[in-house]
């Protein structure tokens, strides 16, 4: 039995893989922390055939963990506040309430990121850990993928400033109630896809976690 379930319409062709794209060209515009990349490529068309030869700009970053942290007894949640350099045009502010998260280096799963990470940024130790979804943020022009888990906690005594002052991390913790967060999000302070879909999964499931204390 597959593991997928079947999208009426998907049957009726043969799905196109990575062996339907000709790269013709790869070559690095700027290596720094991240890397960006020019390929030329062309690939097959849905009618038949192939495309032009085009030009991608490709952002080629880690694959990264976010982790929503969740206490049943409490039903409350662990968000964390820090400074976003992608963020600073956001017209309220450039420091984002998130989920923990992290990137994943060479040797470590996601769930020891998710882990690590979150003794890291919010000082708490995980207890079970559920996955969540694994996506393509922006698979139009970057290859990260992301897996998103939540992690059961104490909340207790949580709170502070956190982070690694080698990685310049200033990282502040709030412990809010489900209802408190669930308002944030919906008056759009909590604007980042990782925290937006695990707060959404959360609403859904929060019953049946409380329901097994």
């Amino acid at each position: 039995m597959s593991d997928s379930p079947e999208v009426p319409g998907l049957a009726a062709a043969a799905p196109f893989t990575a062996a339907d794209v000709e790269l013709l060209e790869r070559r690095c515009l700027h290596q720094g922390f991240f890397r960006l990349e020019a390929l030329q490529l062309r690939h097959r068309l849905f009618e038949g055939g192939w495309s032009g030869t085009m030009t991608r700009e490709v952002h080629r970053r880690h694959d990264a963990v976010g982790v929503l942290l969740y206490d049943v007894e409490r039903d409350a949640v662990v968000l964390v506040e820090q400074f976003r350099a992608g963020a600073l045009d956001d017209p309220v502010s450039p420091w984002k309430l998130e989920v923990v998260a992290g990137l994943v280096e060479r040797g470590e799963s996601p769930a020891e990121v998710a882990r690590r990470e979150s003794l890291e940024e919010a000082g708490a130790p995980v207890g079970e850990l559920i996955k969540l979804h694994s996506y393509y943020p922006s698979p139009g022009a970057c290859d990260e993928r992301v897996t998103l888990f939540c992690g059961l906690v104490d909340s207790e005594g949580l709170g502070g400033v956190h982070g690694l002052d080698e990685e310049h991390e200033d990282i502040r913790v709030h412990v809010l109630p489900f209802v408190r967060a669930w308002e944030l999000l919906q008056a759009g302070r909590l604007d980042n896809a990782m925290c937006l879909i695990a707060l959404h999964w959360l609403a859904a499931e929060r019953a049946s976690l409380r329901a097994r204390r």
